[in-house]
């Protein structure tokens, strides 16, 4: 092709469309016919006779080959022959013919039988590439005809040929194809991972010679071999340009596999689609472009119509073509054999994948065929089968760490099919360390999950497979979000998450089910078979609880589950009802035969009851567990909770009849143990006997460890909870009864580590350990890190009362006080007693530790407000009676500057309702403290405290009657300060205001003056520019007038006689004679323009009056100059001189650097 020719192109389609192009220039000069010449001695050869040869259709040709030995013919006829044989791909035929040739060939005609044992290589390397890779099944291996066979055959004939001529040009390009043969084949080797190159030693040995044997414009096979795309996309290009009819090989076809490599896969398209273009039967262009469809619907969701149209386009407009075209081409075959894999045809996978093993001469070809044949028999169950198939598509790759992935993934999953499940997990790391496959990590990953569930994981942290499993599966979820890979979001991986997470990340598990919970509720949306509900949906909330009906049961009961655990209540019962809808849906449906319908509906409506419990409809919660025991009367869960819910509405006949039926029909259920136990606890509540082992309570949750689970969790709880009851109820005056007491602790401490030891995230029992840190060792500080573990656990209210208990022994009140309001913030535990109870004595420590009258009167707030929520309660009056006392007694020793007489009046008022409080308190038959004591508190109220508020009240008032002018002086002088402040605020304001307003003025001022100045400047510049235009002589029009050339580098301007400078075009000078140039005396050098006489440096004043002389000097010099100057010039300065620029330079005496870089300037013009 041309280069000056800029229209060509390099596709060869440069003149003309397809039809223009030449076919395939292979066996184009074999003729139809051939004319053999008949041996005759005697005769002359313009006389002999000729056997005329039909060259097509040939058969047989050991008659034809009798008769070319017969007449001794010459070897191009043999050739000729063998040519015709090859062309109709008859190529054993043309081997035997070249035989027999060369035998037939005299010895001395050595140009002729080397042309035919050149020929006889190049017909061997054809059949090599046609001949099987692997010896038959039950054959004998060396007698197979394999590529190896006659790769050796081509050997041994190209070395008879080297014998004969070696520097025959053929042999060069034909020992260049038998080395790149032989690299094709050639195995990879393990230790090419190691090394980290990206082609084999041998190989890229084999790849060198074959190079070196090539001329430079076909070598681009073996540079591609070789990974140098780039350099192979040149030679290709090369090739294209300088052959552009060559269509057999097609070098488009290289250029596309270069692109492909490169990364430009659409160029790449490009390119096979011009080669199918020129050539519609080129089988090796179609399957290209059916790959490309491939890998692109490869980055599609499987779901999407986009896929399927993609797809189907590949498998039917190009797969099924190439294969039409030729059925044994090794890649089509492979292609192929995978579409039949997923359509689960087994027989077409085994005949397809066997072709494409034993007809390619590539490893990777071989390697997809094993690889599918493994898949084949992993579908069939013939696991060993499957692992050797497997093994020789990872060896064809190089194995090891550069192996087929999927190969090593196949083979990691018949090792967990074999139960072999460390070596799977160690096959799985190895190939998640070097690839970050993401199905490798998801199986790997659930590998660890399964291993932490076997192993009972309650603890994630504390789990190492846990741990390593949430790892992976995260990064599995992580890779999901990232738009470079097409990774879809696996539900699988999701519900491993949940699982993990559901004891120690009960929000995380949450959101994990949540999110599948997402991809069922899109899957069912895109299908078309909810068309109708997708209609009756207004918006996208009923929308998505109209299309929970379809999801499965189980998942939306789990999210149920973990809504109910973070006490969304309300959101809870609505995943129950929607589980149970759809557990109604699956009834009738065949899909779901294996499915254990009822059970679930038993399940979920059983968790939607303690739902409705949980939300105090109590009605629905019985209505719901009757109707379960009308399914089911032996459901032991849901009569356990219809007996808890009578015993609450009704504790002294029905609640009791029903524990205690309850109890007698499951005396074995652990459950149903765990709520007797707690109904003796609320029977025997207020009557506990004296010594703790006849406690009833006590002894059944001994019988519970001794007789039936010794590691029954509530039991041990429990006991370990009366041993601290009862630790607490020890007196503890003597040492020895402080000992006891301190040994009832430990027990119960016992126990409860007992606990901790069986469930580690038990948060009661560490709870009632830091109970007993604090009541018997005062270890405030590890019981407060105890407790706010367990305010994590535990959301009930009574966490946050033990937290004020401890923060008030800390004596940090403000933390103990915002404890309580925590307490009081949770549902029905505004008004508790209790709490209220623990508030008001924590706002009594504070106001004793601060003297607060303000902490005082809310501690009665809280203990009034505690009365009222339960006025039956003596114990509430008394706290009342208590804080108005020691309000009193506090008020009475504060001076008289920190109360005032009307709080002293109120003191006294409360303190007389304090003691008329304790009388009644003494007199009440259930009195809550020993009746002396209260009697004797409330004599020392009437007898001691009354008289003192008595004596405080008259001080006060004496006080405050004798301070009362100086208070109202004091008070009349503070508001008259505050009024001088106020009106200083506003004359302030106002001056503020004021100064804003004169800013404002002054901008507006300034930008009026500014676009005066601007409109001035506009009228200025258009009357320069109306100065500069003037009257063409020619055409009377308006033009620009023309301005000085520029003066060049070097050019002095001009002086007229007067020593003015004026322009060159000047009229007044423009006839003059050119100026006479007076020749100056030479001056003395002034380089430095230093004074004749030097002064002394250490003389600083003559130094200063040298200077002041030689500026003067030069001043007046210079001011001479420009005095002379014509003050017409165009542009030009205005006539000012040195002395009129005096004034604004001042006279002042000058640096002398900065004078002497003046004069340097000046002395330069002067010398010019």
């Amino acid at each position: 092709m041309s280069s000056n020719c800029p229209n060509d192109q390099i596709d060869g389609a440069t003149r003309g469309g397809v039809n223009d192009v030449a076919p395939s220039q292979r066996f184009s000069d074999v003729p139809s016919t051939l004319d053999i010449p008949v041996h005759i001695e005697q005769k002359d050869e313009d006389d002999a006779e000729a056997v005329e040869i039909y060259l097509e259709n040939l058969s047989d040709p050991n008659e034809l080959c009798s008769l070319l030995e017969i007449e001794r013919a010459a070897p191009t006829y043999w050739m000729s022959v063998a040519l015709a044989y090859a062309k109709q791909s008859k190529t054993d035929y043309a081997i035997e013919t070249l035989i027999r040739g060369g035998n037939a060939i005299q010895d001395n005609d050595s140009k002729g039988r080397l042309s035919i044992v050149s020929f006889l290589c190049w017909m061997y390397l054809w059949k090599c590439r046609e001949a099987p890779r692997l010896a038959p099944e039950g054959g004998l291996v060396s007698e197979a005809k394999t590529k190896e066979y006659y790769l050796q055959l081509a050997v041994s004939t190209l070395n008879d040929a080297s014998r004969i001529n070696p520097s025959f040009p053929p042999l060069f390009l034909a020992r260049g194809v038998l080395y790149l043969l032989r690299a094709s084949l050639q195995a990879p080797s393990k230790a090419r991972a190691a090394s980290g190159a990206s082609v084999d030693s041998e190989k890229a040995d084999l790849l060198r010679r074959a190079l070196e044997s090539f001329e430079d414009d076909i070598r681009s096979r073996v540079l591609f071999s070789l990974g140098k795309y780039s350099e192979a996309l040149a030679g290709y290009q090369e090739v294209l340009a300088k052959m552009p009819d060559f269509i057999d090989p097609d070098p488009r076809v290289g250029i596309g596999y270069c692109l492909w490599k490169l990364g430009f896969k659409e160029d790449a398209k490009v390119a096979w689609e011009r080669s199918l273009e020129i050539n519609h039967k080129s089988k090796i262009a179609t399957v290209l472009i059916g790959l490309y469809y491939l890998d692109a619907s490869s980055s599609i969701p499987i779901e999407s119509p986009d896929f399927i149209r993609i797809y189907k386009k590949a498998i039917t407009e190009y797969i099924q073509k190439s294969f039409k075209l030729d059925s044994n081409f090794p890649l089509t075959c492979a292609t192929f054999a995978g579409y039949f894999l997923s359509r689960k045809s087994f027989p077409n996978v085994d005949s397809l994948s066997n072709k494409a093993i034993q007809y390619t001469d590539l490893n990777v070809i071989a390697s997809d065929g094993w690889y599918l044949l493994g898949r084949k028999e992993h579908y069939a169950g013939n696991l060993d089968r499957a692992s050797d198939c497997y093994r020789r598509a990872d060896d064809a790759r190089g194995g090891a760490e550069s192996g087929y992935l999927p190969a090593k993934f196949g083979t990691a999953q018949l090792l967990i099919l074999q139960n072999d499940i460390g070596e799977a997990k160690l096959c799985l790391e190895k190939m998640v360390q070097h690839s970050r496959n993401c199905e490798a990590t998801t199986l790997l990953g659930t590998l660890f999950a399964e291993e932490a569930f076997a192993n009972g994981c309650t603890a994630p942290k504390e789990d190492k497979s846990a741990q390593r499993a949430i790892r992976l599966l995260e990064s599995v979820r992580a890779a999901w979000k990232d738009s470079k890979n097409s990774h879809l979001p696996d539900a699988t991986v999701l519900l491993n998450l949940a699982r993990l997470y559901e004891t120690e990340y009960p929000e995380k598990a949450l959101h994990c089910l949540l999110q599948v919970e997402q991809l069922e509720i899109d899957r069912i949306a895109e299908s078309e078979d909810h068309i109708d509900v997708k209609d009756k949906s207004e918006t996208q909330t009923a929308l998505r609880n109209a299309l929970r009906d379809f999801i499965p049961p189980q998942l939306t009961n789990n999210i149920g589950c973990l809504y109910f655990q973070a006490n969304d209540y309300e959101l809870a019962g609505e995943m129950f009802e929607a589980a149970l809808s759809a557990c109604m849906r699956l009834v009738g449906e065949d899909d779901h035969a294996d499915t254990d319908i009822d059970a679930l509906i038993t399940t979920i409506s059983f968790n939607l009851g303690r739902s409705y419990e949980a939300r105090d409809l109590t009605d629905q919660a019985v209505e719901v567990y009757e109707r379960l025991l009308n399914h089911h009367n032996n459901y032991t869960d849901a009569r356990t909770r219809l007996a808890y819910i009578k015993l609450c509405q009704s504790p002294q006949d029905k609640g009791p009849d029903s524990v205690a039926k309850l109890y007698e029909d499951n005396p074995t259920d652990p459950e149903v143990r765990a709520l007797y136990g707690w109904y003796l606890g609320k029977v025997y509540s207020s009557r506990r006997p004296n010594s703790i082992a006849e406690d009833p309570e006590l002894r059944h949750y001994k019988h519970t460890l001794q007789n039936y689970d010794k590691h029954d969790r509530y039991a041990l709880v429990g006991m370990g909870t009366l041993y601290l009851q009862s630790a607490r109820e020890m007196r503890r005056g003597t040492n020895q009864e402080k000992q006891k007491r301190s040994a009832m602790y430990s027990k119960a401490v016992e126990f409860f580590e007992k606990t901790l030891q069986l469930d580690p995230q038990n948060a009661y029992a560490a709870q009632g350990i830091a109970i007993a840190l604090i009541e018997d060792k005062k270890d405030f500080q590890n019981a407060l890190l105890i407790f706010l573990k367990v305010r994590d656990a535990i959301k009930d209210s009574y966490v946050y009362v033990n937290l004020c208990h401890i923060y008030s022994e800390m004596r940090q009140y403000s933390k103990a006080i915002e404890s309580c309001g925590m307490a009081l913030s949770k549902e029905n535990k505004s008004n508790d007693p209790t709490i209220l109870a623990c508030l008001g004595r924590v706002w009594l420590n504070k106001g004793k530790a601060d003297r607060d009258l303000n902490a005082y009167q809310m501690a009665l707030e809280c203990s009034q407000k505690a009365l009222n929520s339960a006025s039956e309660e003596v114990h509430l009056k008394f706290n009342i009676a208590f804080v108005q006392i020691q309000l009193a007694t506090t008020m009475y020793s504060l001076s008289e500057t920190q109360r005032s007489l009307q709080q002293l009046q109120d003191a006294a008022k409360g303190l007389e309702r304090a003691i008329a409080a304790l009388d009644e308190i003494a007199a009440h038959p259930q009195c809550p403290y020993p009746k002396h004591d209260v009697d004797q508190r409330a004599n020392m109220a009437r007898n001691t405290l009354r008289k003192q508020l008595e004596r405080a009240i008259a001080s006060q008032k004496e006080y405050e009657e004798k301070n009362k002018e100086q208070l109202r002086a004091a008070m009349e002088r503070r508001q008259a300060e505050l009024r001088r402040r106020e009106e200083e605020q506003q004359e302030a304001l106002e001056k503020e205001r004021g100064r804003l307003a004169r800013i404002k003025k002054e901008r507006e001022e300034i930008a009026i003056r500014d676009r005066r100045l601007a409109e001035q400047r506009v009228e200025e510049e258009r009357a320069i520019a109306a100065a500069d235009m003037t009257t063409d002589s020619e055409t009377g029009d308006k033009i620009k007038r023309k301005g000085k050339p520029p003066k060049t580098k070097g050019e002095r301007r001009p002086k007229n006689r007067s020593g003015k400078k004026g322009h060159a075009d000047s009229e007044d000078t423009k006839d003059e004679p050119p100026p006479k140039k007076r020749r100056l005396a030479k001056k003395e050098s002034t380089k430095y323009k230093s004074a004749e006489i030097v002064a002394d440096s250490d003389d600083d004043r003559a130094l200063q009056q040298t200077e002041m002389e030689l500026e003067k000097e030069d001043s007046s010099r210079s001011g001479r100059d420009i005095a002379d100057e014509d003050d017409s010039d165009v542009g030009g300065v205005s006539g000012r001189t040195v002395e009129d620029e005096e004034p604004e330079t001042g006279s002042r005496y000058r640096p002398q650097k900065q004078s002497r870089r003046t004069r340097i300037v000046d002395e330069s013009d002067e010398d010019e």
